[in-house]
């Protein structure tokens, strides 16, 4: 009798494993994509990140932004982050 389980527990590590080999190859895929949204590759881009290239490479010149335009946006930064900086004093207290 102990040779039966031995051949069931035998077969259900090899379908554990099949599945972990599969899960694990998923997350590497997602992390080749991550990194190939930063920047980081290692080897070839995958398929999706050299598709979307062209279409990225048509999208033209970067805009300039005025030096106006530069003293707004980093007054409304500095003002979001003294409200989540007070939000988090509350919240500590």
């Amino acid at each position: 009798m102990p040779r039966q389980k031995t051949v069931q527990n035998s077969e259900l590590l090899k379908a554990a494993l099949e599945g972990l080999e599969a899960q694990k190859k998923r997350i590497e895929e997602q992390i080749s994509q991550v990194q190939g949204m930063l920047g980081r590759r290692r080897g070839r881009p995958p398929a999706a990140a050299a598709a979307i290239a062209p279409i990225v490479a048509k999208t033209g010149p970067k805009r300039k932004l005025s030096a106006a335009a530069r003293k707004r946006i980093a007054a409304a930064q500095k003002r979001r982050w003294a409200e989540f900086r007070k939000k988090t004093e509350g919240a500590k207290e």
